[in-house]
């Protein structure tokens, strides 16, 4: 089929379209469609994102062999060591705090776990126990989906020939493939048969941590660690390079910026961690880019509305999130949140997580630009929905000076929401929706209450000409749909139009995909 990209303008009460065009007469009016495939972005196929320690270089310095103490080898050494981990499990019994102008790296197979092996087991009533390997019992941070069980936060996490256990809240619920950590009586009961495997069970909080300056750290694979919620498996810290690590299988956040001025975190395949792949907390421009973040909080943190998914930042100014690869997250793809100034968001690739694709909430001065965001937001449970106050592809709330533009948004359980909240007073004042810009992106909603607009509640109401929306292209089931919505009123295009928004903006039919090679393509009505 013949690839083509049409234009479409306003014609008196209709559309029609412009540019090149089958060899017909124009169409004109509600029943526009696009009769040609149209490709809309061209991002990376699957296979061709490369992260991970296969890019980082061999690594020639001190060798750390899996039977020395990492920890005291790296404190007992001068400012500017380079350091290399050799192949193998190196278990990290206490975190390693690197001086100024040293390197961790690994070598081909070279893992850090913060895991201990569990091997005293005990047949129990159909299941399996072992005693004594738990700490004490300790209070309860963060929020958990199930907020009646609330055992997100618990840090011993249990695996079985490297596959990560599913903790149960009570005993009577342990299961095969399972585990129950009863701290009070210091017992562990398993669901799986040990015999013939391998159990761990995670117990080192965290990996690398320090105050120094000018760090690196590439090439390693970093798991297992019990990090508590809000805290990373690797904290970097100012002006460290983190890169082309595999960080893995953590309970809290796989790689946490703080106090990390000018760090740059790249390269990564940041995956499977408990709560959040990356997290910024206090940081002047850092970058983070080219990493895969995916599939993580996999340990049951709030889905909707807590710290859980793919990268947060927070309290932080300057510096991009760019060129990242972020999917299937259980959470928010991106959130810069709580004074966030002058945060970049672009050229990412932001596909298939729980909630929303991009979350840009109390905070100034940032550019959304360039970015995929396909397939997000679909994720059920506690403050999941399909509203605009649910979020959407992106999702704009009570911040100020924000640029959202030239973004591919296809799929997602709405299309871009701008929220307006009572949301109090901070260190620039009372927190307000002011100055949103919306314009150069691609929309594509179809089907249930997918829609683009603006809410807001009794106490933060929208002044006018404060959110515009124009030079847009939509792409819609129907354009007699009502995709549009407006402090709870609904509207079709034309009469979205009417409203003042999206007037210099396209109106068409087409469904988006993503095809086998990764570019996502605008179909025809009736593909």
């Amino acid at each position: 089929m013949k690839t083509t990209v049409l234009a479409f303008v306003a014609v008196g009460t209709g559309l029609v379209a412009v540019g090149p065009l089958p060899a017909r007469a124009a169409p004109t009016g509600d029943d526009l469609t696009l009769d040609d495939q149209q490709t809309v972005s061209t991002p990376p196929a699957d296979g061709t994102f490369r992260t991970g320690p296969a890019l980082a270089p061999a690594c020639t310095g001190v060798p750390i062999r899996t039977t020395d103490n990492a920890a005291k080898m790296v404190d007992e050494a001068p400012t500017g060591t380079t350091f290399c981990f050799t192949a193998g499990w190196h278990r990290i019994t206490e975190t390693i705090h690197p001086k100024a102008d040293q390197v961790l790296a690994g070598n081909s197979g070279a893992v850090l776990t913060g895991s201990v092996r569990l091997t005293r087991w005990t047949p129990n009533n159909g299941d399996w126990v072992t005693t004594d390997v738990l700490p004490p019992a300790y209070a309860q941070t963060g929020q958990c989906e199930d907020n009646t069980a609330n055992i997100c936060y618990l840090g011993e996490q249990l695996f079985l020939d490297s596959k990560h256990l599913t903790r149960v809240a009570t005993r009577d619920k342990v299961a095969p493939g399972t585990f129950y950590a009863d701290y009070a009586a210091n017992a562990v009961y398993l669901g799986s048969d040990p015999a013939g495997h391998s159990i761990e069970m995670s117990k080192t909080q965290t990996a690398i941590e320090s105050g120094a300056t000018g760090v690196t750290v590439r090439g390693l694979t970093i798991e297992h660690f019990a990090t508590p919620p809000q805290g990373g498996a690797v904290v970097l810290g100012l002006g460290w390079r983190v890169y082309a690590n595999d960080i893995r299988w953590n309970h809290g956040v796989g790689a946490m910026l703080v106090n990390a001025d000018g760090a740059v975190l790249e390269k990564n395949h940041i995956h499977s961690n408990g709560q959040l792949g990356i997290g910024q907390y206090s940081t002047l421009k850092a970058t983070i880019a080219a990493n895969e973040v995916s599939y993580n909080n996999t340990d049951g943190f709030w889905i909707a509305d807590w710290e859980s998914g793919g990268i947060k930042t927070t309290w932080s100014s300057g510096g991009s999130v760019s060129g990242n690869l972020v999917r299937y997250n259980r959470g928010v793809g991106l959130w810069s949140d709580a004074y966030d100034d002058s945060r970049t968001f672009s050229n990412n690739q932001i596909l298939g997580n729980a909630a929303d694709g991009i979350r840009y909430e109390i905070g100034r001065n940032g550019v959304i630009a360039d970015n995929v965001i396909s397939g997000n937001g679909f994720g059920t449970g506690r403050g999941s929905g399909t509203s605009l106050w649910d979020g959407g592809g992106i999702n704009v709330n009570t911040s100020s000076n924000v640029q959202v533009r030239d973004n591919v948004v296809a799929n997602n359980v709405n299309g871009i929401a701008i929220q307006s909240r009572t949301r109090g007073s901070g260190p620039w004042g009372t927190n307000v929706l002011r100055d949103i810009v919306v314009a150069g992106n691609q929309v594509t909603m179809r089907g249930g209450t997918t829609a683009t607009g603006m809410v807001q509640n009794s106490g933060a109401v929208i002044p006018a000409g404060e959110v515009a929306l124009n030079d847009n292209t939509y792409i819609l089931d129907s354009l007699s749909a009502e995709r549009f919505q407006k402090t709870g009123q609904w509207y079709t295009a034309k009469q979205w139009r009417a409203t003042g928004q999206d007037t210099t903006s396209d109106f068409a039919i087409g469904k988006a995909v993503l095809d086998a090679t990764g570019l996502l393509r605008i179909l025809p009505a009736g593909s």
